[in-house]
């Protein structure tokens, strides 16, 4: 999309249908704003730069219909039944209706499709796709999300796959992209315990998700090997994308591992021991293949090769080093500011 003023508008039809999902008070009005977001999106998915996002805009329009599609009939089928406005009452209706937001938000065993999208899209879409798409899901389910043996089953689903799947990928894209699945199992498990622990973790998340890709983007980088690269006459910057991936992987120094402390500490309380050890376990496999990058990129390759000249400019460098600072010292600051009151 070349026209900046066209993107604008779409972008901002975007977010109004998030906010209608999120202010509506029926079934219906979810889905129109689902389907506002949807339409918006895929114009702003594509551009003639790039031959693989038509491919991608279109697997995204069709799962994203199906996901539609499925919602409308259990909606309609609501409506027949009982009250379109009455709460969700019993599991089997809960489990119903969050299948179509789970496939809608990537979540396993419903992630097949994201993946390949995340393949064919420019970094500023990839972080849409990332976050801003998973809001209006996110939010519909935690109204209806009870605690089941299928949604046991989806959390721990997704930690497995997320941390399994990004093992052996080359590909930043698609390590962000397992890195997302994995994130959606401890939000889910997040929204189990409270409201305010899945916003809080979903917040931290978009922070430093933004971060990485504020610091990859401006480079093109698409692949492990180009990171091995990456500038070596401004080391900082390589040292602020490795401590954001390591942060998001939840490494204790670093603010990604304030939301999951508080997730461990509440699941213990209330009784959740077993699936939050398997939660625990799977994310030191994310932890692996994100320390295996940094090792690999700092310790054995440092050469610079002559083409690799582009900088930061001005702007977008106070930009990251304020979103990297956030990262890396937030953890501390949470913990002194605790400390003090």
């Amino acid at each position: 999309m070349s026209n900046n003023s066209t993107k604008i508008l779409f972008l901002t039809t975007l977010i109004s249908g998030i906010m209608i999902t999120i202010s509506s008070n029926s079934w219906l009005g979810a889905w129109m704003g689902l389907e506002i977001n949807l339409l918006s999106f895929i114009p702003v998915m594509s551009s003639n730069e790039n031959i693989f996002t038509t491919e991608a805009s279109l697997k995204y329009f069709l799962v994203q219909a199906l996901a539609s599609s499925i919602l409308l009939f259990f909606i309609i089928s609501k409506t027949i039944l009982e009250d379109m406005f009455s709460l969700i009452n019993s599991v089997s209706s809960s489990m119903i209706m969050t299948t179509p937001l789970l496939l809608k938000g990537g979540a396993a065993p419903f992630h097949w499709w994201f993946p390949s999208v995340m393949e064919g899209l420019n970094w500023s879409n990839c972080f849409i796709l990332m976050t801003l798409q998973k809001i209006a899901p996110l939010i519909l389910i935690s109204y209806s999300l009870k605690l089941s043996m299928f949604y046991t089953t989806i959390i721990v689903l997704s930690v497995v796959v997320g941390s399994i799947g990004g093992y052996n990928q080359i590909s930043i894209r698609k390590i962000l992209t397992y890195s997302s699945i994995n994130h959606m199992g401890w939000m889910l498990a997040a929204m189990l315990l409270g409201e305010n622990f899945w916003l809080m973790y979903f917040l931290i998340y978009s922070i430093l998700t933004l971060t990485i890709i504020s610091i990859i983007s401006p480079f093109n980088i698409s692949f492990i090997n180009q990171t091995f690269l990456l500038n070596n006459d401004n080391p900082i910057m390589k040292f602020l994308l490795f401590t954001s991936l390591l942060s998001l992987g939840g490494l204790p120094p670093f603010l990604g591992f304030l939301p999951k402390w508080l997730i461990i500490q509440s699941m213990i309380i209330n009784k959740m021991s077993f699936i939050v050890t398997i939660m625990v376990v799977l994310s030191l496999i994310t932890l692996y293949y994100y320390l295996r990058i940094s090792y690999s990129s700092f310790m054995i390759l440092h050469s610079e090769p002559s083409w690799n000249i582009q900088m930061h400019s001005n702007k977008l460098m106070m930009i990251t080093l304020t979103l990297s600072s956030v990262s890396l010292l937030g953890l501390i600051m949470c913990s002194t500011v605790i400390i003090i009151y």
